[in-house]
């Protein structure tokens, strides 16, 4: 009976975690589609793509649509069918160089100085 409990317990949490790992895309990459099929699917589309990565095993644009808002799309990487599409926070992304350099670095106090060239 000790053990009984413990087993039952794995068992009411494993399917779960089988349900989190849905986005993940079990494919061999001999079946995959070339890289330049998903930026034809986005030019067709209308997004206007800054980066195609490998995430999770799927293929992921990050990029724009055609309004300009920033998007983030998971991609089948052998049917090329869309299995994720969501529009991204542009504040969570980061600054642009121009709001970088507007900031003082971490080793400027607010007056301008280096600490490190104080004596």
């Amino acid at each position: 009976m000790t053990k009984t409990l413990p087993i039952l317990g794995f068992l009411a949490v494993f399917p779960a975690g089988i349900a989190l790992a849905d986005d993940d895309c079990f494919v061999p990459m001999a079946d995959w589609q070339p890289r330049e099929s998903v930026a034809r699917l986005a030019e067709r589309n209308g997004w206007t793509v800054r980066r195609i990565k490998i995430d999770d095993g799927c293929y992921e644009i990050d990029g724009r649509d055609a309004g300009g808002r920033p998007i983030e799309v998971t991609v089948h990487p052998a049917t090329l069918e869309v299995i994720e599409f969501e529009y991204e926070d542009e504040d969570h992304r980061g600054r642009s160089d121009d709001d970088r350099r507007d900031r003082p670095s971490r080793l400027e106090d607010e007056h301008g100085d280096d600490p490190a060239h104080r004596r």
